[in-house]
């Protein structure tokens, strides 16, 4: 089921809404798990074959969770070992098993073929979010351990699908505090308006940059100069504006219901090197492959070789967990590239002078060559295939000619308009937590005075309601999310 249909906005949410605050008001219990179960309704709903699994899954990660958390016979970490090894086994067939025989296949003499198998929907982050539960129980940080609130955790409606990626530890003390299942009308102001935000940044925005985007990066396409460029930054600013909108209407119906999901997105194409991109770009996913994969590797404790080679294999199964392809494994390299080369520019660099001008301009180039980095790189993430990834590289310095006519032909000029106005908005427009900044610091930005907090008014509820207005009326080409394939 999708954020962004009528189905979702108008059944779904209503009714599990206020079945939830009816429940909630004298059984928080009912609550949590009315909660649950309408999460794996909204599983199922793509495909119910799938929700077996998903509740497999669960049950066998929270008895391995109990085994590890107070294990008398078997030591702990063979538990640990056991759960983790099965938990990436079952990720490694459903997602990377037809890449690895397509692969052995290219790689030797002998043909091998394994029947299509279907990806089920968010496997890679349920499965992500409970590795994390179970380390998190090894290490004695798992505070909370009841079912129907471990249920909720890794199902919870909102992330299931394509995050955010959470921790037990910001997620589970909120289901046993009994405030959460009360009404609570500024909960719903909030929520409603961050749902409202991410709604237009999908349907208005990314939706209306998709056409151009998908001409650009058909299979076999060879790009000219202008449509190359126009296409990629097409790409670049569509993933944004709907992998961030989906982000925002999960916290804002999450809000609905009294719960905090962390934040996913600040800006990041206002990033003035890699580093800090990935401190805004899918903030929950960076704080994952920092905690469970580049510390544990040894992070930077032992010399500057040893960070760069972490954070090359840190960034190169982070693009292997985005997708089962060359495609994104080169995505991955790219951006472990980019952070090495930055960690050293970094080592080998002074702080910039006290020229305001200089600094201005240093920063204006700074920004320029992250971006076009950021931007090369999403090539080879949309791309279907590496030789449309390299023709498209090669339209973006000339080889497929010049064609200055490409983006003034009647199909492209809208998708072209909507690409620029997400193009400004993206770099000037104060993101979704400033914007309700004042209405709650906690949020995350700092305000002159956080104790003078914003309010909703009459003219503001307007405009809302004709936000949401607008984006219904454009509801009739429903479209999914692009991180549901991941």
């Amino acid at each position: 089921m999708l954020f962004n249909s009528f189905a979702f906005i108008f059944a779904f949410l209503p009714l599990t809404f206020f079945v939830y605050l009816y429940l909630g008001r004298k059984q928080p219990a009912a609550a949590a798990g009315w909660l649950g179960f309408m999460s794996l309704f909204f599983y199922g709903w793509w495909n119910p074959i799938y929700v077996p699994l998903l509740a497999a899954s669960i049950i066998f990660n929270f008895i391995l969770g109990a085994k590890i958390s107070d294990s008398a016979t078997v030591p702990r970490k063979y538990w640990l070992t056991f759960a983790i090894a099965a938990n990436l086994l079952l990720l490694g067939y459903f997602k990377y098993a037809n890449f690895f025989v397509n692969t052995l296949s290219d790689f030797s003499v002998a043909h091998f073929q394994l029947t299509e198998i279907i990806l089920p929907l968010g496997i890679s982050f349920f499965t992500f979010t409970q590795i994390a539960f179970l380390i998190d129980t090894y290490h004695g940080e798992v505070k909370e351990y009841r079912f129907v609130h471990y249920l909720l955790f890794v199902t919870y409606f909102p992330h299931l699908i394509a995050g955010p990626v959470l921790h037990h530890k910001e997620m589970m003390p909120q289901f046993s505090k009994g405030e959460t299942y009360r009404l609570n009308y500024e909960n719903i102001s909030v929520g409603l308006t961050i749902f409202i935000i991410g709604l237009a940044k999908k349907v208005l925005l990314a939706d209306n940059i998709a056409p151009y985007v998908g001409s650009v990066f058909v299979q076999d396409a060879t790009p000219t100069l202008i449509e190359a460029w126009a296409g990629t930054l097409a790409y670049t600013m569509q993933l944004y504006f709907d992998f961030s909108g989906y982000s925002d209407m999960a916290i804002g119906v999450s809000r609905l219901f009294g719960i905090k999901l962390p934040l996913n997105f600040a800006s990041p194409y206002q990033a003035l090197n890699i580093i800090e991109f990935w401190r805004r770009w899918h903030m929950t996913l960076s704080r994952f492959l920092r905690d469970y994969l580049y510390i544990p590797l040894g992070g930077n404790k032992h010399g500057k070789l040893a960070r760069y080679r972490n954070l090359m294999a840190t960034m190169l199964l982070g693009g292997l967990w985005h997708g089962a392809g060359w495609n994104f494994v080169i995505w991955g390299g790219l951006h472990g590239l980019y952070l090495v080369v930055n960690h050293a520019w970094r080592s080998l660099t002074k702080p910039a002078i006290d020229n305001p001008l200089a600094i201005g301009a240093s920063r204006v180039l700074a920004w320029l060559i992250t971006f076009i980095s950021v931007m090369i790189a999403w090539i080879f993430f949309r791309a279907p295939d590496l030789s449309t990834a390299c023709a498209i590289l090669n339209g973006m310095v000339g080889l497929n000619g010049v064609d200055l006519t490409a983006i003034a032909k009647e199909n492209s000029l809208i998708p072209m308009m909507w690409t620029v106005i997400a193009f400004f908005i993206a770099l000037i427009c104060p993101n979704t937590q400033q914007i309700l900044a004042r209405f709650e610091p906690a949020l995350g930005a700092r305000t002159d005075d956080p104790n003078a907090a914003w309010r909703p008014t009459f003219p503001w509820a307007i405009a809302a309601s004709m936000g949401f207005v607008v984006c219904v009326m454009n509801l009739n080409r429903v479209s999914e999310f692009l991180y549901f394939q991941f």
